[in-house]
């Protein structure tokens, strides 16, 4: 053999080893991508029956609120409008919004309470209340994983080289995450 086809034989594997390289970096990323959005759109899934659930809860509540407290209908109004929004909402960013205007119409419900002491009494509102309440503990929980999830999905999309395979396969940021609200970002007031 002579030393010219060795050497040609040589290159072509070293060429043929960096392809195989290459191309095992990209599997594996990639499939590395998958799985990560799959836990995306599974931890998604999680905040969105905890959504569901809330919105299901809201009807009984405003139904007790509404025996005891006949003229504030505005309050009702949004609720009704806020769930409804949350309903229809269909991506992610929508319901992240219409779950906000939801939690501020909800607050307004429980403002009530302290203007009518009776519904404090009313076991039918105490337990709607704990039900509320354990739900809206269960979407904190949910919220906090499917934005962990989405933190280490958009981190590894974004690390090199990864970020290539990741342009070239068609997976973006994701930027549908829960953040805290204006008001839960002020400190409250407290006066004696």
């Amino acid at each position: 053999m002579s030393k010219g086809l060795v050497i040609t034989l040589a290159v072509v594997a070293v060429l043929l080893l960096v392809v195989a390289m290459v191309f095992g970096s990209y599997v594996s990323a990639k499939n590395q991508m998958v799985a990560l959005d799959q836990v995306v759109k599974t931890n998604w899934s999680d905040v969105d029956v905890q959504l569901e659930r809330r919105a299901d809860l809201i009807p009984n509540l405003v139904s007790t609120v509404k025996g005891f407290t006949k003229e504030e209908s505005s309050v009702f109004t949004e609720i009704a409008q806020a769930r409804d929004g949350l309903m229809n909402a269909q991506t992610p960013t929508d319901k992240i919004a219409a779950n906000g205007q939801l939690d501020n119409a909800l607050a307004k419900v429980l403002v009530l309470t302290e203007n009518y002491p009776q519904l404090r009494s009313s076991d039918q509102f105490m337990r709607l209340q704990d039900e509320l309440s354990g739900t809206e503990n269960r979407i904190a929980v949910a919220r906090n994983r499917y934005n962990q999830a989405l933190q280490d999905y958009n981190t590894y999309i974004q690390q090199f080289p990864n970020s290539i395979w990741a342009r070239y396969a068609g997976f973006q940021v994701n930027n549908a995450r829960f953040q805290a609200s204006q008001a839960a970002q002020t400190n409250p007031t407290v006066q004696f």
